[in-house]
């Protein structure tokens, strides 16, 4: 029987709407180089940075057209480049190589940001934990360090991360003030242990904010959304607090302009943390500090913060939120939603079984 040399895959070929953009090619299957593995996918999760690459929105890196959006997936490892043979045959979550190419039936991707994932998680909750759990978990322990009967501002509490990071933060014996977009999506924010839950469309967070904290504010702001709520939620910081940076869902573009203003942090006495989530081995993070002056969360960092998260989806402590499982030839309209901001917790779109 000769062997598939072909797969089907979403590609953009001009910038657009996901309805008109994406077509389903069929394209040679990829090949791993050195440290790389190539993923057989079950399942793929959409990111909103995923969007980016259909629409042509603010990217760090623009690839070449055309090209697979997706910046991570869910299988089972079928080949290893050099250095990486051993993964073979493992089921795995990884970042795929540039972070684009995720949406086909097979994909390559660094070994340093591949994690195994044990066959006790079923799907499509295997799924769906890489990126939104090591996120949260990156920015409110790694870079916030937030402890025990502390208060968190949690923005877009509804989505993958602002999901995962309540959960997260209550396990950790923290207090939970929730924003969302809509009434629909409160009760799932108390559901996952919000104290207070906030529809930011009709209330003015902030005033809330302070209410419930007797007007001292909260020691962490979780943000997600950037510049439509920044200046708010700096107002809602207490005295030391840390001010997360986690994502620019309302306005990916401010993301590269002169957006802070300094005496804003002078005078509110807080800290203002940037929070990454990109693996890379120690001598890549070397050349990146030299060159560019970036800092990037090392590969044993990663491996600590998965385990960690297994264990505790094993042990029933958090859950991923789901909103909708679709199939591969749905990813168009699965897109079209997310762009529309009618999506709850994470889109799987699922291939195979095993």
């Amino acid at each position: 029987m000769a062997q598939q040399t072909t797969m089907r895959a979403w590609r953009t070929h001009e910038y657009g709407e996901p309805l008109t953009a994406l077509q389903l090619d069929r394209v040679e299957i990829p090949e791993p180089g050195e440290g790389e593995v190539r993923v057989r996918a079950q399942a793929i999760p959409l990111n909103l940075n995923d969007l980016e690459r259909i629409t042509g929105g603010n990217m760090m890196v623009r690839p070449d057209l055309p090209y697979s959006p997706g910046m991570e997936v869910m299988g089972v490892v079928d080949a290893g480049g050099p250095g990486a043979e051993t993964w073979q045959g493992k089921r795995v979550v990884a970042t795929t190589r540039g972070a684009f190419g995720g949406f086909a039936e097979y994909s390559i991707c660094p070994v340093v940001s591949a994690f195994e994932m044990p066959e006790q998680i079923p799907l499509p909750d295997a799924a769906a934990l890489y990126f939104p759990f090591h996120l949260a978990w990156l920015g409110l322990f790694d870079r916030a360090a937030l402890q025990a009967g502390e208060t968190v501002l949690i923005h877009a509490a509804a989505g993958g991360s602002g999901s995962a990071a309540i959960q997260l933060a209550v396990n950790a014996g923290a207090q939970v003030i929730a924003t969302v977009g809509s009434d629909a999506k409160v009760q799932l924010c108390c559901e996952l242990g919000a104290g207070t839950v906030i529809n930011y469309t009709t209330e003015d967070f902030a005033k809330r904010v302070l209410e419930q904290t007797a007007g001292k504010g909260v020691e962490v702001v979780f943000d997600n959304v950037g510049e439509a709520v920044m200046g708010r939620s700096m107002d809602c910081l207490a005295y030391n607090g840390r001010y997360l940076m986690m994502g620019f869902a309302s306005d990916k573009r401010v993301a590269d302009e002169k957006l802070i203003v300094p005496r804003r942090l002078a005078v509110g006495n807080f800290k203002l943390c940037g929070v990454m989530l990109a693996y890379v081995q120690a001598e890549r993070s070397m050349m990146l500090k030299a060159g560019m002056g970036w800092n990037f969360p090392s590969e044993a960092l990663g491996r600590q913060i998965h385990e960690r998260i297994v264990a505790m989806v094993l042990n029933h402590r958090v859950r991923p939120v789901i909103g909708k499982v679709v199939e591969f030839e749905d990813v168009p309209a699965a897109f079209d939603a997310m762009s529309k901001r009618e999506t709850v917790g994470r889109t799987i779109v699922k291939l195979y079984e095993g």
